[in-house]
């Protein structure tokens, strides 16, 4: 699972790279703003901001962070990726590393006094969500990495279900499975629309997370 949950953070930091990352400003209401990542290993992702930036003050206060990225050319070839978890500042010891993974940035802050202004922040014990609209069926999958905890997230049949298949032709991925009673929603496949839950005449489908 560490493996799978690296490949995440990898295809995150490599293919997709820029993405968006949500905070909270001072009265709890969210703000957004685009930010590169600039590097992913085993602990987590590494960004980076100027220390005279909102987005610096917000990730000081709340000490925690979520993040969408995107790949395709429309919607249905994307691949998402989100994530969520704990933020540390490090400082600048992680600089010239990050800089020689990510040369742009030399153009950006050119000289050694105007990096001066930056710093390093890890995100860490987090979890995330991959989402991949090319695929038919649709693919999810959600992992973990640091010491993040995996939470049960989505639709589920409970023992209530009697196999009326009433809730068959209202799923859009088709991905529940009759084979058994009670049936069951493939997880990986499931678009998470509620309809089963809405159709059910015996109350099976409960949502969880």
């Amino acid at each position: 699972m560490e493996d799978e949950a690296m490949n995440y953070l990898k295809y995150l930091t490599e293919e997709i790279h820029t993405v968006v990352a949500a905070t909270t400003d001072g009265e709890g209401l969210p703000v957004t703003c685009a930010i590169d990542i600039m590097d992913a290993d085993e602990d987590g992702l590494y960004i980076l901001t100027a220390k005279g930036k909102g987005f610096y003050d917000r990730l000081k206060k709340d000490g925690y962070m979520a993040l969408t990225g995107m790949k395709g050319e429309d919607t249905m070839s994307c691949v998402a990726v989100s994530v969520r978890g704990k933020v540390c500042e490090l400082g600048e010891a992680h600089l010239p590393r990050l800089f020689e993974k990510n040369p742009y940035m030399n153009e950006i802050y050119p000289t050694e006094k105007s990096r001066s202004a930056l710093t390093v922040f890890k995100l860490y014990d987090g979890s995330g969500e991959w989402f991949d609209l090319s695929k038919k069926p649709i693919e999810r999958a959600s992992f973990t990495f640091g010491k993040g905890e995996e939470s049960e997230e989505g639709y589920f049949i409970t023992e209530h279900c009697i196999g009326c298949c009433t809730c068959e032709p209202v799923c859009p991925q088709a991905c529940i499975d009759f084979t058994n009673t009670p049936a069951e929603i493939v997880q990986e496949h499931c678009l998470r629309c509620g309809n089963c839950k809405s159709v059910c005449p015996h109350n099976a489908v409960i949502r969880r997370g």
